[in-house]
């Protein structure tokens, strides 16, 4: 398309920091839910996030993966909303409809 840069124009960032890495892996019968809640509550703080799931072949592994350098604060997320239960993310839910 004549918006896209040519090959040759692409800047591309060398760091290891752009890396992606994988905070959640799972085969589960419930992996794609937990899968999908991860990836939406790092997406809500801020942190970018790639949710990876199976199209052909089941058995393959959800993921979700976070770029390196987000990784700590990533973990630090789902510690937190781990910790909050699910009570927090109703509560959060309904000040959000309240729009708050």
């Amino acid at each position: 398309m004549a918006q896209d840069p040519e090959p040759d124009e692409v800047e591309t960032d060398a760091s290891s920091d752009m890396d992606m890495v994988t905070l959640f892996s799972s085969s589960a019968m419930d992996a794609e839910l937990e899968a999908n809640n991860i990836h939406f509550v790092l997406e809500a703080a801020g942190i970018p996030s790639v949710l990876i799931e199976p199209s052909v072949i089941p058995s393959l592994e959800y993921q979700v993966q976070v770029p390196r350098a987000d990784a700590a604060e990533a973990e630090r997320v789902l510690t937190e909303a781990r910790a909050a239960g699910p009570e927090a993310a109703a509560e959060a839910e309904a000040a959000s409809e309240e729009g708050r």
